[in-house]
């Protein structure tokens, strides 16, 4: 008999009279979710034709996932019958479209039907005991991001102020790149947070690191904010920091997902507790091909609050996998975020993209922004930093500052982290630098490999 995969999801929906009697069915709401993908979209059935009879976990498994590349590489048009349909209902505001570039760097369509984006949203924000307040009251937001996490959906233009004020959330920003941004746009953009008064700002991490950076050379304070949502982005302590100080009744939010699966896990930031959007997605937690990035088979055992699998990694960091819930245009099925997640006793932890966390080889530890952090020394304060791996045992690590920091003593931390005197020749060099530029498809990350995983999304998912 085939076991069940592990899922986010409570258990309360896979616990049923049926599956009690038959262990190996599918829950009914994800057969009926799967069966409604099937009906929606061409694509999956011309990928994996499925029978007509009752699902068990066997069948499921065969089912093979989807990745960003895949929907990159066959477009849009690959999930629909009729494209011409969708174009006439973009143009008669029945759908809506995002170009979005992620972890590809590629450009990624996205359609969704009018309104989802919305809903997905509300739906986050009940899961979320400090949002869900905020669910069927009127109240104003700013929003402080990428220009390019939308197309219709965030109208980025150069308009004046009352014109981008939508329903209650203004967009602060006319361009991306918060590192390029004159004196006179900050003072603009300030000038606008404070005549919004919002009680909810969000944004990308680095965006709000630089907008309070920007608040406290000008001893500005925005007393109505109540709630910071950190998102586009994976944030480092030091940009929550930074936020706190100049928002300091203000809490802290990371929200998670992608634009075209929706939010899938909100919690506070940096308290481990962060807990799935049950509402928008069957989220699978699939065992991670550790191979893949190439850490090689070990008895070795990883610290940390897991178990170790063969490779010596921790059985706690799985890969998200996520099956959309009521989508209609563009359903995902078993579509591999590129995400791994950690499970802790009071919720889980986002870890980030798997290409961008590091491998420790001398004792498979995982190296991602909560361990650099964690080794940063306790009076170092900066506004964004970017560890870069320059080549195997050779890093820099760049950070942004009013002042500089003695430089053989951030080394020192790091290196001790990445693996310095158990075996390696490991070296760090610190640099104070005014501008850290985002990557190619527009986004900062603060830790980056010398090199990425290719075909990363092409390999085989394991639900073990």
């Amino acid at each position: 008999m085939t076991s069940q995969p592990q899922f986010a999801n409570s258990a309360e929906p896979f616990v049923r009279e049926r599956e009690a009697v038959e262990p190996s069915r599918l829950p009914e709401p994800l057969e009926d979710e799967i069966r409604a993908i099937y009906r929606r979209s061409p694509l999956y059935a011309e990928r994996f034709p499925l029978h007509p009879e009752p699902l068990h976990w066997a069948c499921y498994r065969e089912i093979p996932a989807l990745s960003k590349e895949e929907i990159v590489a066959r477009g849009a048009e690959a999930f629909f019958q009729n494209y011409t349909e969708v174009e006439r209902g973009l143009q008669e505001a029945r759908y809506e479209y995002e170009s979005t570039g992620g972890t590809t760097q590629r450009p990624m369509t996205v359609i969704m039907e009018r309104g989802w984006w919305e809903a997905q949203t509300e739906r986050a924000y009940r899961a979320s005991p400090i949002l869900r307040e905020f669910v069927g009251r009127r109240y104003r937001k700013c929003v402080l991001a990428p220009v390019g996490c939308s197309s219709n959906l965030c109208p980025y233009e150069d308009h004046a102020f009352p014109n981008r004020y939508f329903d209650g959330t203004v967009y602060l920003n006319l361009s991306s790149d918060p590192f390029s941004f004159p004196e006179s746009e900050w003072d603009r953009i300030v000038l606008e947070l404070q005549a919004t008064k919002p009680e909810v700002l969000e944004g990308e991490p680095v965006y709000l690191s630089l907008l309070a950076r920007a608040l406290a050379r000008r001893g500005v304070r925005v007393p109505s904010v109540r709630v910071v949502i950190l998102t586009y982005g994976k944030a480092s302590r030091q940009h929550a920091a930074r936020v706190s100080e100049v928002f300091p009744g203000a809490r802290l939010v990371d929200l998670y997902g992608s634009t075209e699966a929706g939010y899938l896990f909100v919690g506070e930031a940096f308290c481990d507790n962060a807990q799935p959007v049950e509402e928008n997605a069957f989220i699978e937690l699939a065992s991670f091909d550790w191979g893949a990035v190439g850490v090689p088979p070990t008895s070795g055992r990883a610290p940390g609050t897991g178990m170790p699998n063969e490779r010596g990694c921790d059985r706690d960091v799985r890969e998200i996998v996520v099956t959309t819930r009521g989508r209609e245009a563009m359903p995902l099925l078993r579509y591999r975020t590129g995400d791994l997640v950690r499970k802790l006793p009071s919720g889980y932890r986002v870890l980030g993209r798997a290409r961008d966390l590091y491998w420790r080889p001398h004792d498979s530890a995982l190296i991602s922004v909560y361990e650099v952090d964690a080794a940063l020394p306790g009076d170092f304060a900066c506004w964004h930093y970017q560890l870069v791996q320059t080549s195997a045992a050779r890093w820099d690590f760049y950070y942004v500052a009013d002042a500089t920091y003695p430089a053989a003593k951030l080394e020192a931390a790091l290196a001790e982290l990445l693996g310095a005197g158990q075996g390696s020749s490991v070296r760090v060099n610190a640099f104070r630098r005014r501008v850290i530029a985002p990557s190619a498809s527009g986004k900062f990350s603060p830790l980056r490999l010398l090199s990425k995983v290719s075909g990363f999304n092409q390999q085989v998912v394991g639900s073990h």
